[in-house]
């Protein structure tokens, strides 16, 4: 069996949100569809580890936050390499409460959905969570955030929990012959490209690692330059 097959699957990215009581709580995911029409619904994956998980089965309720392309890496990995349980991942964002009473990413996002869960389904490390959209919403006509675009233009790596997350995915990656090398974050994966530079942090493309400056920071989790390593 080729596992490279799996990559080949088109997916979104999203912020899927939830809440227990006064607690909100929100996570990146890929795997989310639409299931059937009449009624509408949709199906998403999380992991059992995730706060969100937790959230999402003790409610019964929770939102898809579609991000646009343009979204920064800095908000992806809030909610992508950040824990609920150490940071309040609303606290500096904009957002709003939904029908459901479940939050709603309204940042980098061109529209929501939001569902109420109507069953679910056990599969190994992740549910499968699918709900009844209750309400959902347009917000601009910027293009969609795809995960191809994520991991080839910005330079982003899939968590440990995401159902994508291919252990020795960093090995696999073809070597490229650059002038300018290309550095790996030890602790999420995301790696830093000359080329492109970090245009979220006003870091020009032709910037090689060693010209950034010492302040910065990987965009997508907060490590310092110390934790980058080059790329194999």
């Amino acid at each position: 069996m080729n596992p490279k097959t799996l990559h080949k699957i088109p997916y979104g990215l999203y912020i899927v949100s939830s809440r227990s009581g006064d607690k909100l709580n929100g996570q990146i995911a890929n795997a989310l569809f639409q299931v059937t029409a009449q009624p509408q619904t949709i199906a998403v994956s999380i992991n059992k580890q995730n706060l969100t998980h937790e959230y999402i089965d003790t409610s019964k309720v929770f939102s898809a936050s579609i991000l646009c392309q343009d979204a920064p890496m800095a908000l992806i990995g809030l909610f992508g390499y950040k824990s609920g349980r150490d940071v309040d991942k609303f606290k500096t964002i904009k957002y709003k409460t939904g029908v459901t009473g479940a939050p709603i990413v309204l940042d980098s996002c061109l529209g929501y959905l939001e569902a109420r869960v109507i069953d679910q389904i056990s599969v190994g490390t992740h549910t499968i969570f699918i709900g009844r959209v209750e309400d959902a919403e347009l917000l601009s006509s910027d293009p969609p955030m795809t995960y191809e675009y994520y991991h080839e233009i910005k330079g982003g790596r899939s968590p440990k929990t995401a159902p994508t997350y291919q252990p020795n995915e960093q090995q696999k990656k073809k070597k490229e012959e650059k002038t300018m090398k290309k550095y790996v974050c030890t602790v999420c994966g995301y790696i830093y490209d000359p080329e492109i530079g970090d245009p979220d942090s006003d870091i020009a493309a032709g910037t090689a690692f060693e010209d950034l400056p010492d302040d910065w920071v990987c965009p997508l989790c907060g490590a310092g330059k110390d934790a980058f390593e080059p790329q194999e």
